[in-house]
């Protein structure tokens, strides 16, 4: 893959939508291959969604061994919370590369992107999670890969959107 710099929205989108449809299909093996050795995974609270998981409340705040950890429980028959598993659908839209090179990476990007997933719960009302996708993402030779993912949520209160065990 070449520099970041020569990376297009489209590439972006395109690896977003891939993205998407690992998840959405529960193929969390397939995704863990989408990250990169050094990858976290955060969704802050709504009213600090700028902090650092040190400073604030998050609802995740997960490095790549706690990510996948999270995989192997969400995998798990005996993990009742995503047992069977939810049924998702995700819609990504507005995809921008907001920064290339951020932090001197010349190999990196950063990406905001809007979404909304639908879950589907057994005997449960169906919930939408509405937010921001704010990413960067690093160009290797293997294709893109996630450095850091983070979900912002736009809801007004967390607590009423139930558990939220998959992978947002």
């Amino acid at each position: 893959m070449s520099a970041a710099a020569d990376i297009t929205r489209a590439q972006v989108e395109d690896f977003l939508f891939e993205e998407a449809a690992l998840l959405d299909d529960w193929r969390l093996d397939d995704w863990l291959t989408l990250l990169t050795d050094d990858a976290t995974y955060r969704v802050p609270s709504n009213d600090a969604p700028d902090s650092a998981p040190a400073d604030a409340l998050f609802m995740v705040a997960d490095d790549i061994r706690r990510i996948r950890e999270r995989v192997l429980r969400l995998k798990d028959r005996n993990a009742h919370a995503e047992f069977p598993h939810s049924r998702t659908r995700r819609l990504i839209g507005n995809v921008r590369i907001t920064a290339r090179a951020p932090e001197g990476r010349d190999d990196e990007l950063a990406i905001e992107a809007n979404f909304i997933v639908y879950r589907h719960r057994r005997n449960a009302d169906i919930r939408t999670f509405v937010g921001q996708y704010r990413h960067r993402l690093r160009a290797t030779p293997d294709g893109l890969r996630i450095v850091q993912r983070q979900a912002v949520l736009d809801a007004h209160e967390l607590g009423a959107m139930g558990l939220v065990s998959f992978i947002l």
